[in-house]
């Protein structure tokens, strides 16, 4: 690739690239190499609270499977439990399940939601994804300010109007940092 593009792989700076390149890679897909399922692991209590659990601003890395540029935002995750409720770093970690792998925004939305949807069997799971693109920001159109919003919804996400209302107002809503 170095060559083809009329660099010099053999020059001080490039004689390491392609090692580089290749760890950079490893780490940036790592998701490939579990699951859902084992990333929460028995990080699963029972616990009868029946109200919104909302994991919001995670910062989400992934890249774009048709370029294999950067994409890169927040991810809103909200359940309401059915009688246990999941750890939660493992709402950042099922995120990360699924950005570390080439992507495009629609299925990691979908990916996310399903999989806490299939782990915790909730009530209703609702998923927000934002995101910048470099694909259209460093070449195509070259929008600098564009952002890329999705959701997926299940169970009482869909079916109640006021629960639906609640995530949407909780998640993309103003707030003031927490003070210290």
């Amino acid at each position: 690739m170095i060559r083809r593009l009329g660099d010099d792989p053999e020059r001080e700076g490039m004689l390491k690239t392609p090692e580089r390149v290749e760890k950079a890679m490893r780490f940036l897909t790592h998701g490939y190499e579990t699951t859902a399922e084992a990333v929460v692991g028995d990080a699963l209590f029972e616990e009868h609270h029946n109200n919104m659990v909302l994991v919001k601003d995670i910062e989400m890395y992934s890249l774009c499977e048709h370029h294999l540029l950067p994409f890169f935002g927040k991810v809103h995750v909200a359940y309401i439990p059915n009688g246990r409720i999941m750890g939660l770093s493992k709402t950042a970690r099922l995120v990360e399940v699924y950005c570390r792998r080439f992507q495009v925004q629609e299925r990691l939305t979908e990916q996310v939601a399903q999989a806490l949807w299939d782990v915790v069997e909730p009530q209703g799971v609702g998923v927000i994804v934002e995101a910048h693109h470099l694909c259209m920001m460093m070449r195509g159109v070259e929008k600098q300010n564009s952002v890329t919003i999705t959701s997926a919804m299940r169970g009482v996400f869909l079916d109640d109007p006021a629960t639906r209302e609640e995530f949407l107002h909780l998640a993309m809503g103003s707030h003031r940092p927490l003070s210290r």
